[in-house]
């Protein structure tokens, strides 16, 4: 008898599994060819989709219907620069010092579900204490709600600079951190560092080329790697199958890191005319992160917000990320969609598409920069970055139309990630 009702569940499960999804879309983004359709149906089977077809499709019997006809339909959003372990608020260095990883675990599982909740299916997580890595294990398993997770783990950085976990502690609590630390000086080091990364598990390696403004350190631009370094660390990732991406405000650290390989720049704050044409050149990724730029300068008014090291950097660095931004977009250099979550509140990511068109750039371009440029950055244009035949059901839907309304991408009514219905309102 055990062995008949095991059997039985083995069969209910099975067939749950199989069971058809036949989605009605009554806008339609096609992220390929920039245009919104009307009236279309997906239809998914497990966590694949299977069909995409003009006009409302008849179900079948045994088919479950969601009906989204009253909804803009767009695929899964993709955010390529997120940091899911924590988020800003007044005062946060002190968590270095009295936040054990269990604390930055629980906290995380929170930021993970606003994320997927805001139609992020997908983020790439570039850099934190570790504990990054452990959260796409989770999610992956099922213990977590959360998106799809493709993390650098640990930040590398040399001595001093601006992923250096020791700065602003006290010189006795300093020490002298290395490579297993994510800290390098020198090529040798630097490959030791990326190997290090392979064994802990990280999906990418992320460099902080510049300095930055968060960092316990005066200057927020200055170049903090040599050409070398950097090529050190690109051959080894090219090795393990990694790509690198470079946190640059300043415009000679991000040539630097250009000239040497990496795949995608972070922020680009000061990025100059010669940076453009290396960007053009290497057909290397600029991921702009405006919002990250407008909440830390908002952020450091606040009296006390941030340190005396770290305010007049944000007051500077952050408002002018936007421009820069509308010069490059109109330069033709390639643009993946990504916001630095973390430094802002989690869940806001959307308000980057808010920002992106504000300087000109259309929303249904800024949205194929979420999904289709997302992808090729990533690698996944196989199974992500669009709703076609065959990809991963990650579908999400928004209430209203964002061509007329760039708000409406604040108003996410129903995510699917993998197959699987996480939001249905």
């Amino acid at each position: 008898m055990r062995k008949l009702f095991s059997s039985l569940l083995i069969f209910i499960a099975l067939a749950a599994s199989a069971q058809r999804t036949v989605i009605y879309c009554g806008k339609f983004i096609d992220v390929k060819n920039l245009q919104v359709l009307n009236e279309m149906t997906i239809i998914t089977d497990g966590n694949k989709i299977v069909d995409v077809v003009k006009g409302y499709a008849t179900a079948g019997k045994t088919d479950k219907v969601i009906d989204l006809k009253s909804k803009t339909v767009m695929p899964g959003l993709m955010d390529m620069h997120v940091h899911m372990e924590s988020e800003t608020k007044k005062g946060a260095t002190a968590d270095r010092f009295t936040m054990n990883p269990p604390d930055i675990a629980f906290e995380s599982i929170k930021y993970a579900n606003a994320t997927l909740m805001a139609g992020f299916t997908t983020v790439r997580d570039l850099g934190g204490s570790g504990v990054n890595i452990s959260l796409r294990n989770a999610v992956n398993k099922g213990l977590v709600v959360g998106p799809r997770i493709y993390t650098a783990g640990k930040a590398i950085a040399t001595t001093g600079g601006h992923a250096d976990p020791t700065n602003g502690y006290r010189k006795d609590l300093m020490g002298d951190p290395g490579p297993v630390d994510g800290v390098i000086d020198g090529p040798d080091e630097a490959r030791k560092a990326v190997r290090q990364r392979y064994k802990d598990g990280s999906n990418l390696i992320k460099i902080t080329a510049t300095a930055g403004v968060l960092s316990q350190a005066k200057d927020a631009s200055g170049a903090q790697f040599t050409e070398e370094e950097i090529k050190a660390i690109v051959e080894t990732a090219k090795d393990y199958g990694f790509k690198v991406a470079a946190h640059a405000h300043g415009a000679e650290g991000m040539k630097r890191a250009i000239r040497a390989g990496v795949n995608s720049i972070e922020h680009g704050t000061y990025m100059d005319d010669e940076a453009i044409e290396l960007f053009k050149k290497y057909g290397t990724w600029f991921v702009p992160t405006i919002i990250a730029g407008k909440s830390t300068a908002d952020s450091a008014k606040i009296p006390g917000y941030y340190s005396e090291l770290v305010t007049p950097k944000a007051l500077e660095v952050g408002p002018k990320i936007q421009a820069t931004f509308a010069k490059a977009y109109k330069a033709g250099v390639k643009i993946a969609f990504g916001t630095d979550a973390g430094v802002y509140a989690h869940g806001k990511n959307w308000k980057e598409f808010v920002y992106m068109t504000e300087a000109g750039m259309p929303i249904l371009e800024a949205i194929k920069a979420a999904t289709v440029n997302a992808s090729e950055l990533l690698g996944t244009t196989d199974q992500l970055g669009s709703i076609e035949k065959g990809k991963l059901a990650d579908i999400i839907a928004v209430d209203g139309d964002p061509v007329k309304d760039v708000q409406s991408m604040g108003r996410v009514v129903f995510v699917m990630k993998n197959g699987m219905v996480y939001k249905s309102e």
